[in-house]
Protein backbone atom coordinates (compact mmCIF):
# COMPACT_ATOMS: atom_id res chain seq x y z
CA UNK A 1 0.00 0.00 0.00
CA UNK A 2 1.36 3.43 -0.98
CA UNK A 3 2.02 6.17 1.52
CA UNK A 4 -0.46 9.07 1.45
CA UNK A 5 -0.15 12.82 2.03
CA UNK A 6 -2.63 15.62 2.69
CA UNK A 7 -1.81 19.33 2.33
CA UNK A 8 -4.18 22.09 3.43
CA UNK A 9 -3.37 25.62 2.33
CA UNK A 10 -4.30 29.10 3.52
CA UNK A 11 -3.29 32.48 2.13
CA UNK A 12 -1.88 33.87 -1.09
CA UNK A 13 -0.84 32.43 -4.44
CA UNK A 14 2.68 32.03 -3.08
CA UNK A 15 1.35 29.62 -0.47
CA UNK A 16 -0.69 27.78 -3.11
CA UNK A 17 2.44 27.29 -5.18
CA UNK A 18 4.55 26.36 -2.14
CA UNK A 19 2.01 23.59 -1.51
CA UNK A 20 2.42 22.44 -5.11
CA UNK A 21 6.19 22.28 -4.53
CA UNK A 22 5.80 20.29 -1.30
CA UNK A 23 3.39 17.94 -3.07
CA UNK A 24 6.06 17.45 -5.73
CA UNK A 25 8.64 16.60 -3.07
CA UNK A 26 6.31 14.11 -1.42
CA UNK A 27 5.44 12.57 -4.77
CA UNK A 28 9.14 12.04 -5.37
CA UNK A 29 9.34 10.23 -2.02
CA UNK A 30 6.61 7.79 -3.09
CA UNK A 31 3.59 9.49 -1.49
CA UNK A 32 0.19 9.77 -3.18
CA UNK A 33 -2.54 12.31 -2.32
CA UNK A 34 -5.07 11.18 0.29
CA UNK A 35 -8.82 11.68 0.01
CA UNK A 36 -8.94 13.28 3.46
CA UNK A 37 -6.56 14.22 6.23
CA UNK A 38 -7.48 11.30 8.52
CA UNK A 39 -6.29 8.82 5.85
CA UNK A 40 -2.87 10.39 5.38
CA UNK A 41 0.53 9.25 6.61
CA UNK A 42 1.70 12.86 6.56
CA UNK A 43 -0.48 15.95 6.99
CA UNK A 44 0.95 19.40 6.26
CA UNK A 45 -0.84 22.65 7.05
CA UNK A 46 0.64 25.39 4.89
CA UNK A 47 -0.20 28.52 6.80
CA UNK A 48 -0.73 32.27 6.49
CA UNK A 49 0.10 34.80 9.22
CA UNK A 50 -0.94 38.01 7.50
CA UNK A 51 -3.87 38.43 9.91
CA UNK A 52 -4.68 37.04 13.33
CA UNK A 53 -7.86 35.36 12.08
CA UNK A 54 -5.88 33.34 9.53
CA UNK A 55 -3.49 32.22 12.26
CA UNK A 56 -6.32 31.05 14.53
CA UNK A 57 -7.75 28.91 11.73
CA UNK A 58 -4.52 26.94 11.79
CA UNK A 59 -4.85 26.08 15.46
CA UNK A 60 -8.48 25.13 14.94
CA UNK A 61 -7.39 22.73 12.20
CA UNK A 62 -4.68 21.31 14.46
CA UNK A 63 -7.30 20.72 17.15
CA UNK A 64 -9.37 18.78 14.63
CA UNK A 65 -6.33 16.64 13.78
CA UNK A 66 -5.64 15.67 17.37
CA UNK A 67 -8.03 12.69 17.37
CA UNK A 68 -6.62 11.34 14.09
CA UNK A 69 -3.10 11.63 15.49
CA UNK A 70 -4.10 9.78 18.66
CA UNK A 71 -5.72 7.01 16.60
CA UNK A 72 -2.66 6.75 14.32
CA UNK A 73 0.46 7.81 16.29
CA UNK A 74 2.69 7.09 13.29
CA UNK A 75 0.99 9.92 11.34
CA UNK A 76 3.30 12.90 10.81
CA UNK A 77 1.57 16.20 11.48
CA UNK A 78 3.42 19.25 10.17
CA UNK A 79 2.91 23.01 10.13
CA UNK A 80 4.57 24.88 7.27
CA UNK A 81 4.47 28.43 5.97
CA UNK A 82 4.31 31.79 7.67
CA UNK A 83 2.73 30.80 11.00
CA UNK A 84 5.47 28.18 11.36
CA UNK A 85 8.14 30.79 10.62
CA UNK A 86 6.62 33.37 12.95
CA UNK A 87 5.85 31.08 15.91
CA UNK A 88 8.56 28.40 15.65
CA UNK A 89 8.75 26.20 18.73
CA UNK A 90 5.62 27.72 20.26
CA UNK A 91 3.53 25.85 17.67
CA UNK A 92 4.54 22.57 19.31
CA UNK A 93 4.14 24.06 22.77
CA UNK A 94 0.56 25.01 21.97
CA UNK A 95 -0.17 21.80 20.00
CA UNK A 96 2.20 19.08 21.30
CA UNK A 97 0.99 16.51 18.76
CA UNK A 98 2.71 18.46 15.97
CA UNK A 99 5.82 16.65 14.72
CA UNK A 100 7.23 19.09 12.20
CA UNK A 101 7.42 22.90 12.01
CA UNK A 102 9.05 24.38 8.88
CA UNK A 103 9.16 27.93 7.55
CA UNK A 104 8.62 28.74 3.85
CA UNK A 105 12.32 28.65 3.01
CA UNK A 106 12.86 25.39 4.86
CA UNK A 107 10.20 23.50 2.89
CA UNK A 108 12.76 22.45 0.30
CA UNK A 109 14.43 20.38 3.08
CA UNK A 110 11.25 18.35 3.57
CA UNK A 111 12.82 14.92 2.79
CA UNK A 112 15.54 15.44 5.40
CA UNK A 113 13.03 16.61 7.99
CA UNK A 114 10.66 13.69 7.42
CA UNK A 115 13.57 11.30 7.98
CA UNK A 116 14.49 13.11 11.20
CA UNK A 117 10.89 13.00 12.43
CA UNK A 118 10.71 9.27 11.78
CA UNK A 119 13.84 8.78 13.88
CA UNK A 120 12.86 11.11 16.73
CA UNK A 121 9.69 13.17 16.85
CA UNK A 122 9.91 16.93 16.94
CA UNK A 123 11.64 18.96 14.22
CA UNK A 124 11.57 22.75 14.02
CA UNK A 125 13.37 24.54 11.16
CA UNK A 126 12.75 28.24 10.58
CA UNK A 127 16.05 28.99 8.86
CA UNK A 128 15.75 31.50 6.01
CA UNK A 129 17.79 29.46 3.54
CA UNK A 130 19.16 31.57 0.69
CA UNK A 131 19.21 28.61 -1.69
CA UNK A 132 15.54 27.73 -1.19
CA UNK A 133 14.63 28.79 -4.74
CA UNK A 134 17.14 26.32 -6.15
CA UNK A 135 16.14 23.19 -4.22
CA UNK A 136 12.67 22.53 -5.57
CA UNK A 137 11.30 19.27 -6.93
CA UNK A 138 8.88 19.41 -9.88
CA UNK A 139 5.61 20.76 -8.45
CA UNK A 140 2.38 18.79 -8.50
CA UNK A 141 0.19 21.41 -10.17
CA UNK A 142 -3.10 21.88 -8.36
CA UNK A 143 -4.98 22.77 -11.52
CA UNK A 144 -4.22 19.46 -13.22
CA UNK A 145 -5.99 20.79 -16.33
CA UNK A 146 -3.10 22.30 -18.28
CA UNK A 147 -4.73 25.70 -17.86
CA UNK A 148 -2.67 27.79 -15.48
CA UNK A 149 0.63 27.33 -13.71
CA UNK A 150 2.33 29.41 -11.03
CA UNK A 151 6.04 30.13 -11.38
CA UNK A 152 8.00 31.65 -8.48
CA UNK A 153 10.41 34.31 -9.76
CA UNK A 154 11.59 35.66 -6.41
CA UNK A 155 11.12 35.24 -2.66
CA UNK A 156 11.13 37.63 0.26
CA UNK A 157 10.69 41.36 0.67
CA UNK A 158 13.13 44.14 1.61
CA UNK A 159 10.36 46.60 2.48
CA UNK A 160 9.64 47.60 6.08
CA UNK A 161 5.92 48.33 5.99
CA UNK A 162 4.98 48.94 9.61
CA UNK A 163 2.04 46.51 9.64
CA UNK A 164 3.52 43.65 7.61
CA UNK A 165 5.10 40.45 8.89
CA UNK A 166 6.16 39.14 5.47
CA UNK A 167 9.83 40.28 5.71
CA UNK A 168 10.04 38.31 8.97
CA UNK A 169 8.35 35.18 7.67
CA UNK A 170 9.73 35.17 4.12
CA UNK A 171 13.13 36.82 4.53
CA UNK A 172 14.96 39.21 2.24
CA UNK A 173 14.52 39.33 -1.52
CA UNK A 174 16.18 36.65 -3.59
CA UNK A 175 15.57 36.17 -7.34
CA UNK A 176 15.94 33.27 -9.73
CA UNK A 177 17.96 33.56 -12.94
CA UNK A 178 15.97 34.58 -15.98
CA UNK A 179 17.32 31.56 -17.87
CA UNK A 180 15.92 29.10 -15.32
CA UNK A 181 12.56 30.87 -15.46
CA UNK A 182 12.39 30.78 -19.26
CA UNK A 183 13.28 27.08 -19.22
CA UNK A 184 10.44 26.42 -16.78
CA UNK A 185 7.97 28.45 -18.84
CA UNK A 186 9.01 26.63 -22.02
CA UNK A 187 8.59 23.28 -20.32
CA UNK A 188 5.10 24.23 -19.11
CA UNK A 189 4.14 25.35 -22.61
CA UNK A 190 5.29 21.99 -23.99
CA UNK A 191 3.08 20.28 -21.41
CA UNK A 192 0.12 22.28 -22.70
CA UNK A 193 -0.26 25.04 -20.11
CA UNK A 194 -1.85 28.18 -21.53
CA UNK A 195 -1.40 30.69 -18.73
CA UNK A 196 1.54 31.52 -16.48
CA UNK A 197 1.42 33.67 -13.35
CA UNK A 198 4.78 34.89 -12.08
CA UNK A 199 4.88 35.10 -8.29
CA UNK A 200 6.85 37.02 -5.70
CA UNK A 201 6.13 38.85 -2.47
CA UNK A 202 7.32 41.98 -4.30
CA UNK A 203 7.31 40.64 -7.83
CA UNK A 204 8.18 43.87 -9.64
CA UNK A 205 11.40 44.06 -7.63
CA UNK A 206 12.58 40.95 -9.53
CA UNK A 207 16.17 41.23 -10.70
CA UNK A 208 18.11 38.42 -12.40
CA UNK A 209 21.22 37.83 -10.26
CA UNK A 210 23.36 37.09 -13.34
CA UNK A 211 22.24 39.66 -15.90
CA UNK A 212 20.41 42.34 -13.91
CA UNK A 213 17.30 41.96 -16.09
CA UNK A 214 14.04 42.94 -14.41
CA UNK A 215 10.40 41.94 -14.58
CA UNK A 216 9.74 43.85 -17.80
CA UNK A 217 12.57 41.90 -19.48
CA UNK A 218 11.16 38.62 -18.15
CA UNK A 219 7.70 39.45 -19.49
CA UNK A 220 9.06 40.31 -22.94
CA UNK A 221 11.11 37.14 -23.19
CA UNK A 222 8.36 34.90 -21.77
CA UNK A 223 5.95 36.43 -24.26
CA UNK A 224 8.05 34.89 -27.04
CA UNK A 225 7.47 31.33 -25.76
CA UNK A 226 5.19 29.52 -28.20
CA UNK A 227 1.94 28.22 -26.72
CA UNK A 228 1.62 30.65 -23.80
CA UNK A 229 -1.55 32.71 -24.29
CA UNK A 230 -1.59 34.68 -21.05
CA UNK A 231 0.98 36.05 -18.65
CA UNK A 232 0.17 37.55 -15.23
CA UNK A 233 2.24 38.58 -12.22
CA UNK A 234 1.60 39.23 -8.50
CA UNK A 235 1.99 40.85 -6.10
CA UNK A 236 3.13 44.32 -7.12
CA UNK A 237 4.30 47.11 -4.83
CA UNK A 238 3.41 50.59 -6.13
CA UNK A 239 6.87 51.89 -5.25
CA UNK A 240 8.47 49.50 -7.77
CA UNK A 241 5.73 49.61 -10.39
CA UNK A 242 7.40 51.71 -13.05
CA UNK A 243 7.02 52.83 -16.64
CA UNK A 244 9.10 49.96 -18.04
CA UNK A 245 6.63 47.40 -16.70
CA UNK A 246 3.68 49.42 -17.98
CA UNK A 247 5.28 49.60 -21.45
CA UNK A 248 5.83 45.83 -21.48
CA UNK A 249 2.21 45.24 -20.50
CA UNK A 250 1.00 47.58 -23.25
CA UNK A 251 3.32 46.10 -25.91
CA UNK A 252 2.71 42.41 -25.27
CA UNK A 253 -0.67 40.85 -26.16
CA UNK A 254 0.22 37.87 -23.99
CA UNK A 255 0.30 39.98 -20.80
CA UNK A 256 -3.22 40.11 -19.43
CA UNK A 257 -4.72 43.59 -19.04
CA UNK A 258 -5.07 43.11 -15.30
CA UNK A 259 -3.12 44.66 -12.44
CA UNK A 260 -3.36 44.07 -8.70
CA UNK A 261 -1.79 47.17 -7.15
CA UNK A 262 -2.36 47.38 -3.37
CA UNK A 263 -2.89 50.95 -2.21
CA UNK A 264 -3.76 50.12 1.46
CA UNK A 265 -5.03 53.66 2.24
CA UNK A 266 -6.11 56.83 0.50
CA UNK A 267 -4.47 59.08 3.09
CA UNK A 268 -0.90 60.23 2.57
CA UNK A 269 -0.41 60.57 6.34
CA UNK A 270 -1.59 57.01 6.95
CA UNK A 271 0.56 55.74 4.09
CA UNK A 272 3.56 57.40 5.72
CA UNK A 273 2.69 55.74 9.05
CA UNK A 274 2.42 52.45 7.17
CA UNK A 275 5.90 53.10 5.68
CA UNK A 276 4.63 52.41 2.18
CA UNK A 277 7.06 54.81 0.49
CA UNK A 278 4.53 56.59 -1.74
CA UNK A 279 1.78 59.18 -1.36
CA UNK A 280 -1.83 59.33 -2.48
CA UNK A 281 -0.74 61.60 -5.33
CA UNK A 282 2.04 59.31 -6.61
CA UNK A 283 -0.32 56.31 -6.52
CA UNK A 284 -2.93 58.23 -8.53
CA UNK A 285 -0.23 59.20 -11.04
CA UNK A 286 0.74 55.55 -11.53
CA UNK A 287 -2.89 54.58 -12.11
CA UNK A 288 -3.25 57.41 -14.64
CA UNK A 289 -0.13 56.29 -16.53
CA UNK A 290 -1.36 52.69 -16.50
CA UNK A 291 -4.81 53.60 -17.84
CA UNK A 292 -3.37 55.88 -20.52
CA UNK A 293 -1.19 53.02 -21.77
CA UNK A 294 -3.85 50.30 -21.38
CA UNK A 295 -7.33 51.90 -21.44
CA UNK A 296 -9.16 48.61 -20.83
CA UNK A 297 -6.98 47.59 -17.82
CA UNK A 298 -8.77 45.80 -14.99
CA UNK A 299 -7.47 47.17 -11.69
CA UNK A 300 -7.74 45.56 -8.25
CA UNK A 301 -6.32 46.60 -4.90
CA UNK A 302 -5.98 45.90 -1.17
CA UNK A 303 -7.18 48.33 1.50
CA UNK A 304 -6.72 48.26 5.28
CA UNK A 305 -9.25 50.16 7.39
CA UNK A 306 -8.77 51.12 11.02
CA UNK A 307 -4.98 51.46 10.91
CA UNK A 308 -3.83 52.89 14.27
CA UNK A 309 -4.49 56.61 14.34
CA UNK A 310 -6.72 56.66 11.24
CA UNK A 311 -9.22 59.52 11.68
CA UNK A 312 -12.68 59.89 10.19
CA UNK A 313 -11.27 62.42 7.72
CA UNK A 314 -8.50 60.01 6.69
CA UNK A 315 -11.00 57.21 6.22
CA UNK A 316 -13.01 59.55 4.00
CA UNK A 317 -9.81 60.11 1.98
CA UNK A 318 -9.77 56.38 1.30
CA UNK A 319 -13.44 56.47 0.28
CA UNK A 320 -12.78 59.39 -2.07
CA UNK A 321 -9.81 57.56 -3.62
CA UNK A 322 -12.03 54.54 -4.32
CA UNK A 323 -14.68 56.81 -5.89
CA UNK A 324 -12.02 58.48 -8.05
CA UNK A 325 -10.22 55.36 -9.26
CA UNK A 326 -13.24 53.02 -9.40
CA UNK A 327 -11.37 49.76 -8.88
CA UNK A 328 -12.74 46.68 -10.65
CA UNK A 329 -12.02 44.45 -7.63
CA UNK A 330 -10.97 45.03 -4.04
CA UNK A 331 -9.76 43.02 -1.06
CA UNK A 332 -10.41 44.96 2.15
CA UNK A 333 -9.63 44.17 5.78
CA UNK A 334 -9.69 45.61 9.27
CA UNK A 335 -6.18 46.26 10.60
CA UNK A 336 -4.78 43.26 12.46
CA UNK A 337 -1.68 43.85 14.59
CA UNK A 338 1.01 41.25 13.94
CA UNK A 339 3.66 40.40 16.52
CA UNK A 340 6.98 42.14 16.15
CA UNK A 341 5.80 44.76 13.66
CA UNK A 342 6.18 48.48 14.27
CA UNK A 343 2.43 49.06 13.99
CA UNK A 344 1.80 46.70 16.90
CA UNK A 345 3.12 49.41 19.25
CA UNK A 346 1.16 52.35 17.79
CA UNK A 347 -1.61 53.88 19.93
CA UNK A 348 -5.07 53.04 18.65
CA UNK A 349 -8.11 54.89 19.96
CA UNK A 350 -10.67 53.88 17.32
CA UNK A 351 -13.32 51.49 18.76
CA UNK A 352 -13.58 48.06 17.14
CA UNK A 353 -17.21 48.71 16.27
CA UNK A 354 -16.32 51.81 14.30
CA UNK A 355 -13.63 49.92 12.40
CA UNK A 356 -16.20 47.30 11.43
CA UNK A 357 -18.59 50.05 10.32
CA UNK A 358 -15.86 51.62 8.19
CA UNK A 359 -15.17 48.30 6.51
CA UNK A 360 -18.88 47.81 5.75
CA UNK A 361 -19.13 51.33 4.28
CA UNK A 362 -16.09 50.73 2.09
CA UNK A 363 -17.32 47.35 0.89
CA UNK A 364 -20.80 48.71 0.12
CA UNK A 365 -19.23 51.47 -1.99
CA UNK A 366 -17.06 48.96 -3.83
CA UNK A 367 -19.95 46.55 -4.46
CA UNK A 368 -21.86 49.34 -6.16
CA UNK A 369 -18.88 50.25 -8.33
CA UNK A 370 -18.26 46.63 -9.31
CA UNK A 371 -21.91 46.10 -10.20
CA UNK A 372 -21.97 49.19 -12.42
CA UNK A 373 -18.72 48.22 -14.18
CA UNK A 374 -19.80 44.61 -14.69
CA UNK A 375 -23.27 45.58 -15.99
CA UNK A 376 -21.59 47.78 -18.59
CA UNK A 377 -20.18 44.59 -20.13
CA UNK A 378 -23.60 43.05 -20.86
CA UNK A 379 -23.99 42.44 -24.58
CA UNK A 380 -20.25 42.30 -25.23
CA UNK A 381 -18.14 39.30 -26.27
CA UNK A 382 -15.31 38.02 -24.12
CA UNK A 383 -12.64 35.33 -24.52
CA UNK A 384 -12.45 32.96 -21.53
CA UNK A 385 -10.28 30.04 -20.52
CA UNK A 386 -12.42 27.42 -18.80
CA UNK A 387 -11.27 26.86 -15.22
CA UNK A 388 -13.72 24.51 -13.50
CA UNK A 389 -17.38 23.70 -12.91
CA UNK A 390 -19.26 26.72 -11.58
CA UNK A 391 -19.40 26.91 -7.78
CA UNK A 392 -23.09 27.79 -7.80
CA UNK A 393 -24.20 25.32 -10.46
CA UNK A 394 -22.06 22.25 -11.25
CA UNK A 395 -23.94 21.86 -14.53
CA UNK A 396 -22.29 25.08 -15.70
CA UNK A 397 -18.69 26.08 -16.25
CA UNK A 398 -16.65 28.98 -14.91
CA UNK A 399 -14.05 30.70 -17.04
CA UNK A 400 -11.82 33.72 -16.56
CA UNK A 401 -11.39 36.63 -18.96
CA UNK A 402 -8.00 38.22 -19.67
CA UNK A 403 -9.06 40.98 -17.25
CA UNK A 404 -9.54 38.40 -14.49
CA UNK A 405 -13.34 38.46 -14.39
CA UNK A 406 -15.24 35.23 -13.74
CA UNK A 407 -17.90 34.23 -16.27
CA UNK A 408 -20.39 31.40 -15.63
CA UNK A 409 -21.96 29.74 -18.68
CA UNK A 410 -23.13 26.45 -20.21
CA UNK A 411 -20.97 24.66 -22.78
CA UNK A 412 -21.67 21.02 -23.48
CA UNK A 413 -18.50 19.01 -23.90
CA UNK A 414 -16.14 21.80 -22.85
CA UNK A 415 -13.44 20.98 -20.30
CA UNK A 416 -11.02 23.00 -18.16
CA UNK A 417 -8.35 24.53 -20.33
CA UNK A 418 -10.60 25.17 -23.35
CA UNK A 419 -10.43 28.63 -24.88
CA UNK A 420 -13.96 29.84 -25.71
CA UNK A 421 -15.87 32.97 -26.63
CA UNK A 422 -18.96 33.96 -24.65
CA UNK A 423 -21.50 36.74 -24.93
CA UNK A 424 -22.13 38.46 -21.58
CA UNK A 425 -25.86 38.24 -20.77
CA UNK A 426 -26.05 39.50 -17.15
CA UNK A 427 -23.82 40.68 -14.34
CA UNK A 428 -23.53 40.76 -10.59
CA UNK A 429 -20.94 42.57 -8.48
CA UNK A 430 -18.57 39.58 -8.36
CA UNK A 431 -19.13 37.64 -11.58
CA UNK A 432 -20.69 37.61 -15.03
CA UNK A 433 -23.06 35.26 -16.82
CA UNK A 434 -22.68 34.43 -20.48
CA UNK A 435 -23.72 32.30 -23.41
CA UNK A 436 -21.32 30.36 -25.59
CA UNK A 437 -20.62 31.88 -29.02
CA UNK A 438 -20.25 29.12 -31.56
CA UNK A 439 -18.66 31.03 -34.45
CA UNK A 440 -14.99 31.57 -33.67
CA UNK A 441 -14.73 34.48 -36.12
CA UNK A 442 -16.79 36.60 -33.71
CA UNK A 443 -13.80 36.52 -31.36
CA UNK A 444 -12.47 39.55 -33.21
CA UNK A 445 -15.20 41.60 -31.53
CA UNK A 446 -14.20 40.58 -28.01
CA UNK A 447 -12.64 42.87 -25.41
CA UNK A 448 -10.27 42.32 -22.55
CA UNK A 449 -12.28 42.45 -19.33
Amino acid sequence: MSKLYWIETWGCQMNDHDSEKMAGILSGLGYDPAREAADADIVLLNTCAIREKAEEKVYQALGNLRAAKQAHPEMIVGVAGCVAQMSGKSVRERSPWVDLVIGPRAASRLPEHIARVQESRGVVDTTLYQDSLLRVAKPVRQSGDRRKAYVTVMEGCNKKCSYCIVPTTRGREDSRTIQSLLEEVSGLAEEGYLEIEFLGQNVNAYRCPETGEGLSDLLRRAGEVAGILRLRFATSHPLHFGSEIIRAMADLPEVSPYMHLPVQSGSTRVLKAMRRGYSRETYLAKVQELREAIPDITLSTDIIVGFPGETEAEFEETMSLVREIRFDQMFSFIFSARPGTAAEMLPDECPAGRKTARLMELQALQRGIQLEKNQALVGQLREVIVESPSRRNPAELAGRTPGNRIVNFRATGAVPGDLLTVSITSAGPNSLRGELVEREEELACSGAD
